[in-house]
């Protein structure tokens, strides 16, 4: 019996290979739900970093609030004057944020699509809201929309100029999201359509605005947050007036200058839930318009 195990020749290459095919090893494959040492890491970095930056700070303005208890919120939607502030803010972030969509995506194509002296020029200073300090941006629209406006256009310390205000800081937002999708759409797609009898209009609606429609969505996503929290820019120009033209961000300084933390807080949380609400809304918009497309 040993000897004739021993005169046998062992195959250790495994199973036969397939007729034409080299035997060779077996491929190792990462499993889709293990992370590699580089890919945990950089993981582990990011979450330390949005932590720091994001989760912490929120979770302690909620915390905050919170320890008031449902009376705090109460009391403060329940003052008048803050109701009037938030009521404001919503409202002016709202209109301009259908405003940008329009204007942006308008902008957006003219940037892409045309071409004129000066363009190169254009595409820069879109971005100047994004650079400038909001205080100077403030200071600006006064001196152009002000008591001694050039253009007679006396717009300041009015519901008119939180208007401004957002429209300026907001500007960018769409314009940037919806330009690099513009810039990837094929031409050709367009030029098929045209050559089967389609107006522009219906070669706008059924392709190129289906494909625009995610990066508009996330622009005015953007846009409303961002005009929500705008303050700097509206220190100067709005003149904050009470019922008037005091947004929610000059209410919570005003809470704060008075002692009212846990009032304040209360509020910010509103912001934050408020902004919340309208990412999630827009973000349901997209899926389904995704859907049926």
């Amino acid at each position: 019996m040993s000897s004739a195990l021993s005169g046998a020749t062992i195959d250790t290459t495994g199973p036969a290979s397939p007729k034409g095919r080299r035997p060779g090893r077996a491929k190792r494959t990462t499993p889709r739900n293990t992370l590699t040492g580089g890919a945990g890491l950089g993981l582990g970095i990011t979450m330390l970093w949005f932590s720091l930056l994001v989760l912490l700070p929120l979770s302690a303005i909620v915390a905050r609030a919170a320890a008031g208890g449902w009376d705090s919120y109460v009391n403060v939607l329940q003052n008048e004057q803050t109701w009037a502030a938030v009521v404001l803010t919503v409202r002016s972030a709202a209109i301009v944020t259908v405003l940008n969509i329009v204007t942006g995506t308008i902008i957006a194509w003219v940037l892409v699509r045309d071409r004129f002296p000066g363009k190169a020029i254009l595409n820069v200073i879109i971005d100047v809201p994004f650079a400038l300090p909001t205080i100077v941006a403030g200071l600006v629209l006064l001196a152009l929309y002000g008591p001694n406006s050039p253009i007679g256009l006396d717009w300041a310390f009015t519901p008119n100029s939180v208007l401004l205000a957002f429209a300026f800081v907001t500007l960018p937002f769409i314009v940037r999201t919806v330009q690099p999708v513009l810039e990837e759409l094929d031409a050709d797609v367009e030029e098929a359509a045209a050559s089967l009898g389609a107006s522009r209009f219906t070669i706008f609606r059924r392709i190129i605005l289906p494909s625009l429609f995610p990066a508009i969505i996330a622009g005015a996503t953007l846009s409303f947050a961002r005009a929500i929290s705008e303050f700097g820019s509206l220190v100067l120009l709005s003149g904050s007036r009470p019922f008037e033209t005091e947004v929610a961000s000059v209410r919570i300084l005003s809470f704060i200058e008075n002692g009212s933390y846990a009032s304040a807080a209360a509020l910010a949380s509103v912001l934050l839930a408020v902004a919340l609400a309208v990412i999630v809304v827009l973000d349901l918009v997209q899926r389904r318009v995704a859907r049926r497309g």
